[in-house]
């Protein structure tokens, strides 16, 4: 789901770097992984898991990624089949890499997750997996989990089956570079097909009424004349219809799940009131028009990251996608008891569906135990011990990892801020306040206003914080080691 993104410049100041490093420390991020775990992986990074397996090395797949990846979780094909399309999806098979239970196993647990931040990322898996032999690398025959997904030719699904499979990866491309090649007319048809389905699937989603973020990566960089600038790297639209591969994926996850009567899916209430009308007081801060009759979902799809006021908005309309969880079903607690049954409503808010995450086995624990349960349920055998075991407890462990992940790209974000307004304390901004408190014992407010320029969410103080409202702000604080952004409304 959608989160921000944010690039550090590798000439950014070093109190920056400093402030990083204090917050990985108090967040328990892990330098390096356990010396058993680091032995267990490359034990496994030297074995040859290629028996029993589908050998797809003839399908030219192909990777998509921003510039510079390595930890490549998918690769793709899409071909046209006369009256529709066929989707396949290779996904790195991380559960060919780590045994049930032991070190290495204990450690992506404890992880959950792996942590993105502007200078760095602390990985899931060890490098000599994530970048390495489960990775699927240009011209490197590697096990995968491959899901091929039949489409009518309204970009429906007709059926889906996953089996375990040898592929080779033909390319590691770009956004910039598929786009490139899409809009000169070089791509080849696979290629061409992704788009087509691309496009196809954005309908069915605004039909189903769900709706995608095209979140923005924002990138702190430093200018000629020594300050500092927050820039907006606009996103592509490869970029979006790639993503629908993903999430088509994951739709047919949920289904043989639901089908199979077991499984973990990702779930997310629809969006809060607040949210919304918080999101319409962003929305008038930037000048970005919002009729009062449309809903959210219809807005969106309008929105140009390349445009810096419309992706400060996508960023801000992260917030409509709180409260997402996970839902286990077709096995027992802890203590036992009957096997839990999937509520009817199950369904994920911003997707419009049920869905599952199958498709970042790398980067994401539970996608691991996803495809696992698919994989027994598409072949017709029992759902292994191992991942059953395992299944009651995953909720509260991604939850417990997507918490702190959230804290760590928020104080992240922070900082980042703070760098960019060290040097402008004193300075007076425009604003809409977007947030307002009762006031204290002192009388004084407190809230949040979003700067129109550059686009800063940050606290504010107060006597009057009329919600809602533009107003002139002077910047009181601005200190990258407190991670701290604080305005005053005179």
């Amino acid at each position: 789901m959608p989160s921000r993104h944010l690039r550090l410049d590798p000439t950014a100041p070093d109190d920056v770097a400093d402030a990083l490093a204090v917050l990985r420390a108090e967040v328990g991020l892990p330098a390096l992984y356990p010396a058993d775990a680091r032995a267990e992986a490359e034990r496994a990074a030297r074995g040859d898991l290629k028996d029993f397996r589908q050998d797809r090395r003839d399908v030219e797949f192909v990777t998509i990624d921003p510039p510079g990846s390595k930890d490549l979780d998918q690769a793709v094909h899409v071909a046209s089949s006369g009256h529709g399309y066929v989707v396949r999806y290779a996904i790195a098979d991380t559960a060919a890499f780590v045994s049930p239970g032991g070190a290495l196993d204990t450690e992506v647990h404890r992880r959950g997750v792996t942590f993105y931040g502007p200078d760095a990322r602390t990985p899931l898996h060890p490098v000599v997996l994530s970048e390495g032999a489960a990775s699927l690398l240009p011209g490197e025959d590697r096990p995968a989990v491959l899901w091929t997904i039949a489409l009518d030719s309204s970009g429906e699904i007709s059926s889906a089956m996953v089996t375990r499979a040898v592929v080779r990866s033909r390319a590691r491309l770009t956004y910039g570079e598929a786009q490139t090649a899409l809009d000169s007319g070089t791509a080849p048809d696979p290629l061409v097909h992704l788009a087509d389905v691309g496009r196809l699937r954005q309908s069915c989603e605004l039909a189903r009424g769900g709706v995608s973020l095209p979140v923005p990566e924002q990138e702190i960089v430093r200018r000629a004349d020594g300050s500092f600038g927050l820039e907006l790297r606009r996103t592509l639209p490869v970029e979006e219809w790639n993503a629908q591969i993903s999430l088509l994926t994951g739709i047919a996850a949920a289904g043989l799940m639901r089908e199979g009567g077991v499984g973990v899916l990702r779930t997310l209430p629809p969006a809060g009131a607040d949210d919304v009308a918080r999101l319409r007081r962003c929305a008038d801060a930037l000048g970005i028009e919002w009729p009062d009759d449309m809903p959210y979902a219809e807005l969106l799809p309008r929105i140009e990251s390349r445009r810096a006021s419309h992706a400060a908005f996508l960023a801000e309309a992260v917030s409509l996608f709180r409260g997402a969880d996970y839902t286990t079903f077709g096995v027992r607690a802890p203590g036992g008891g009957p096997r839990s049954v999937l509520p009817d409503d199950a369904r994920h808010a911003a997707v419009g569906a049920e869905y599952a995450h199958v498709t970042a086995p790398l980067r994401r624990l539970v996608d691991r135990y996803g495809l696992e349960v698919c994989l027994a349920l598409s072949a017709g055998r029992e759902v292994p011990d191992w991942v059953l075991e395992a299944l009651p407890g995953l909720p509260a462990t991604m939850r417990s990892a997507a918490g702190r992940a959230s804290a760590f790209e928020r104080a992240c974000v922070d900082i980042v801020e703070a760098a960019l307004l060290a040097h402008r304390v004193g300075r007076v901004f425009d604003a809409v306040v977007v947030e307002a408190g009762e006031p204290d014992a002192e009388g004084v407010r407190r809230g949040e206003v979003l700067l129109r320029e550059p686009a800063v969410r940050a606290r504010v103080e107060g006597a009057e914080l009329p919600l809602g409202q533009r107003v002139r702000v002077t910047l009181a604080e601005a200190s990258v080691p407190d991670r701290r952004v604080r305005f005053t409304l005179p």
